[in-house]
């Protein structure tokens, strides 16, 4: 199975790298871990950022000192500026591929404000609109002849020489090993807010797979402490109240029927009043029943539907209780314009860190990040995969995961892994979650090193191969512990509170550490981190900026 560019992920990113890698001589395949419907870019809901003049120089440059600010002194000038200034070349794409913006009276694309900024520069379909962007993208790559590899959970990189040779990956339908060379290969598959199972918006197996792939591959993880806890999930499900029913008006309320926050503040500091308020036996609510029905219905359509059907509440006469919940991760695998450290891989969408987010993410920007970057991370995939042999395979790496599957299926175990995972969350939601401490983190990173320990004695009890969910679910859990000791670690590093970070035993901002911090895992269970240090023109660029 050879392909000249290969595409892991089946978000926005993901799908706009395959059809930007594809002409009408080569192939490409994009492997998804499920379903083609199934990413955390088909269940946001808000809208994408963009000023969609591009002639509009003063507010481009509006939305790159927001997204600046938002990123808390962490952002890189170059990459954000690139990001904004194409963004109305690639909302004109998408409206070439038939994704259906709202249209206000005069046929314009409609446009309405998110927190973090008062300008009305986010686009979007009522409240479905990463929904209605991935369902146009699926349908233009099948259009262009991509391959598509479902239900695929890709297990390890082939590098030979420092050159990307492929993937090695588990057919899910009959747990086969199988080897997919690639000229080119691009990694887009999303973040780990899903390690907090139970607390999170995310499906719980979203654990950052591809994140544990690279730790693995020798690659380095970056800002990987920051990590965006969402204000409004709706309390009984978690299912994500979108920013767009603040922005249409919606106002937060206690128990005792108060405003006390901005509404359209940045995420960070709207979560963490909310915990506040729940710290003091508050509970916590969105209003939103001076909207008019009709509004709701227009504008909110899907969580007026959700919201009666889930838990039979009707948003438009009804308070509905919502907390915050993990959402977004900032930090990922370091990356140059999606240039990784290895020659021929190609990383974009939220598993990158790019430095586009920085500490914190401006509401908005990430479907818009997803789809410039995937954008340009397939034309990179292309241009690399041009006049190039495929590199060779270790096929002893391949022995080592064929071993490795078979231990999994031959052992016995007593351990109740889905309890694992569960615990797993909740327990990082608790001590490395909103606000954190020296001692939340020690006994976090104790906890989750137990669990790592214990997770290589777990086997499974159904040993069938066909569609075996328990072997999923047992590499899904050592990939998110081995990122998890990666989070907890870089958190425990930053001594200070910065964005999304919050440390209760160090509530200021400091200078020094306006910096990322880098972590490498050079030996199993062994890991190294370091602060990057700033060149001078970073030191410059961010200067000039914060002068603005």
């Amino acid at each position: 199975m050879i392909y000249d560019v290969i595409v892991v992920g089946g978000g926005i990113a993901g799908l706009m790298a395959a059809i930007e890698a594809k002409t009408q001589t080569n192939k490409v395949a994009l492997i998804t871990k499920g379903n083609i419907f199934k990413s955390n870019s088909a269940m946001a809901s808000g809208g994408i950022n963009a000023v969609l003049d591009s002639e509009d120089k003063e507010g481009i440059q509006a939305h790159i000192q927001d997204t600046f600010k938002s990123s808390k002194g962490l952002g890189n000038i170059k990459t954000i500026t690139y990001m904004c200034k194409q963004a109305s070349d690639v909302i004109s794409k998408l409206v070439s591929y038939g994704v259906p913006f709202q249209r206000n009276e005069s046929g314009n694309i409609a446009q309405r404000s998110f927190g973090g900024s008062g300008i009305n520069r986010t686009c979007y379909i009522e409240d479905k609109t990463g929904s209605a962007i991935t369902q146009a993208l699926i349908k233009k790559a099948k259009e262009l002849g991509i391959k598509f590899l479902v239900n695929t959970y890709v297990l390890n990189l082939a590098i030979h020489e420092k050159k990307i040779a492929g993937v090695i990956s588990l057919r899910r339908i009959d747990s086969t090993i199988l080897v997919y060379q690639g000229k080119s290969v691009v990694l887009a598959g999303g973040g780990y807010a899903g390690i907090y199972r139970g607390n999170s918006t995310n499906a719980q197996d979203y654990t950052g797979d591809l994140l544990a792939v690279c730790l693995r591959a020798g690659l380095t993880l970056k800002d990987m402490e920051f990590l965006q806890f969402h204000p409004t999930g709706i309390s009984k499900t978690n299912y994500l109240v979108t920013e767009a029913a603040r922005g249409e008006g919606g106002y937060l309320i206690n128990s005792n029927r108060e405003r006390f926050v901005n509404e359209l503040d940045t995420r960070d500091k709207i979560a963490k009043a909310i915990l506040e308020q729940q710290n003091l036996g508050q509970e916590v609510f969105i209003d939103l029943r001076h909207l008019s029905l009709e509004t709701i219905q227009k504008k909110l359509p899907s969580l007026y539907s959700v919201a009666l059907n889930q838990i039979g509440i009707d948003i438009s006469s009804e308070l509905l209780k919502i907390k915050p919940v993990a959402h977004y991760s900032m930090g990922g695998v370091h990356t140059d314009m999606t240039q990784s450290e290895i020659k021929g891989l190609f990383i974009c969408g939220e598993m990158a860190a790019n430095e586009v987010h920085g500490g914190n993410r401006l509401g908005g920007n990430s479907l818009l990040e997803a789809t410039v970057f995937g954008e340009l991370a397939g034309q990179k995939a292309l241009e690399y995969s041009k006049n190039k042999t495929h590199e060779q395979i270790d096929y002893n790496l391949v022995i080592n995961d064929i071993t490795n599957i078979d231990k999994i299926f031959t052992g016995e175990t007593s351990k109740n892994f889905n309890a694992i995972r569960i615990s797993l969350g909740n327990a990082m939601f608790k001590d490395v979650g909103i606000i954190r401490t020296k001692d939340s983190l020690i006994r976090a990173f104790d906890y989750i090193k137990y669990l790592r320990n214990q997770s290589y004695s777990l086997h499974c009890i159904n040993k069938e191969k066909k569609n075996n969910v328990e072997l999923i679910s047992i590499l899904e859990l050592r990939n998110a512990l081995e990122v998890s000791e990666a989070i907890i670690l870089a958190a425990k590093k930053r001594k200070e509170s910065r964005g999304a970070h919050h440390r209760e035993d160090y509530p200021q901002t400091k200078k020094e550490y306006s910096k990322h911090i880098l972590v490498r895992e050079f030996q199993k269970g062994f890991f190294k981190l370091e602060f990057e240090e700033n060149d001078f023109l970073t030191r410059l660029r961010n200067l000039i900026i914060n002068r603005m």
